[in-house]
């Protein structure tokens, strides 16, 4: 029993090994980030002032896919989608804006972009551009302050949860609205809650880098 148990314990330990080797050298995609976007201070901008998806202007599908650059970045990059005005498709929650986290990871920043399926999430030195239709070929390729490469497939669930899949195998962080906020939640259940504003603190420290502290303490 004891030599069977520690044959699964290390084969565990191979596959978490070999898991992250693969991340880290899975080659990355062809990087099709319109120059445009790293082009100014997306922190200088008012973000409650929000485009009218009219469908006068760009469709979802003539805007090229963004990655995050290199392993990071120390500068809030400008709108991937600020040309867009497809209408949010159906059944998709309207989570456009800044978000600021009041409660949880407290200083926590995300900005949110949408038109038609897609979403672009940009927040902590990533930039995650994904469809929101389920599929992995569709899905994020994020790459993590760590370097590694990560694929999710996301999609909306009935109660209009926005869901992570990574690998499209197993749910990892979800975002929701509740009563004009949103709620980030992580794959462990522990939760941050977020309100929109209309620019990025001075300091910025939850756009650009990890690491803030969790406050399990409500507002």
């Amino acid at each position: 029993m004891r030599i069977a148990l520690r044959y699964i314990i290390f084969g565990c330990f191979l596959l978490v090994i070999g898991l992250l080797v693969f991340l880290t050298l899975w080659p990355r995609p062809a990087d099709t980030t319109d120059p445009w976007v790293f082009s100014g201070d997306g922190a200088q901008l008012n973000y409650c002032a929000q485009a009218t998806l009219d469908g006068q202007g760009l469709s979802a599908d003539e805007i090229p896919k963004a990655y995050t650059p290199d392993c990071g970045f120390s500068r809030m990059p400008m709108p991937v989608l600020h040309n867009c005005r497809e209408p949010i498709a159906a059944g998709i929650p309207d989570m456009r804006g800044l978000w600021l986290a009041k409660s949880g990871f407290v200083g926590h920043a995300e900005r949110i972009e949408q038109c038609g399926n897609r979403m672009v999430v940009t927040s902590a030195g990533l930039i995650h551009d994904f469809r929101i239709d389920g599929t992995l070929s569709n899905g994020a390729r994020d790459i993590q302050s760590s370097c590694t490469n990560l694929a999710s497939a996301i999609k909306v669930d009935r109660e209009g949860k926005v869901i992570f899949r990574l690998l499209n195998l197993f749910d990892t962080v979800s975002r929701h609205l509740d009563s004009g906020d949103m709620i980030f939640t992580f794959v462990d259940g522990t939760q941050t809650r977020m309100q929109r504003v209309c620019a990025l603190p001075a300091e910025g420290t939850g756009m650009y880098g990890a690491g803030l502290a969790y406050h399990s303490e409500s507002p």
